[in-house]
């Protein structure tokens, strides 16, 4: 697909949580550096909007999956960064491989052996 094709993909349901994880991997950040990292990573191909990305880290920070603390930004300005916690790194593993075995599975269906039944 030509990059022009692509305004941006949608993210399934449930896959935030596990791009957000998969980002705290790196170390400690603040929700915006978050976003950017996603889209970055993703060559611009997944953008997180802000009424999706604080819910979301509301919610992993409830779920003990992620811990907040203030810190200075690299602008010099106040914000709320984010850690992974042991509990979060056993969830990250969890969500991979049920995103593993998702992919698998969608690779399957969409490219069956049997070309016959395209």
């Amino acid at each position: 697909m030509r990059r022009e094709a692509l305004s941006r993909v949608e993210l399934l349901q449930g896959t935030l949580d596990l791009l957000i994880l998969r980002t705290l991997l790196a170390g400690p950040a603040h929700g915006h550096a978050v976003a950017k990292h996603i889209q970055r990573t993703s060559e611009d191909l997944l953008q997180v909007e802000t009424g999706s990305l604080y819910p979301a880290l509301h919610r992993l920070e409830a779920k003990g999956w992620i811990a907040p603390s203030w810190d200075l930004s690299e602008k010099g300005k106040r914000a709320r960064f984010y850690r992974l916690t042991p509990l979060g790194r056993k969830q990250l593993t969890a969500e991979r491989s049920k995103w593993e075995a998702f992919s698998r599975a969608m690779t399957l269906v969409l490219n069956p052996a049997d070309q016959g039944t395209q």
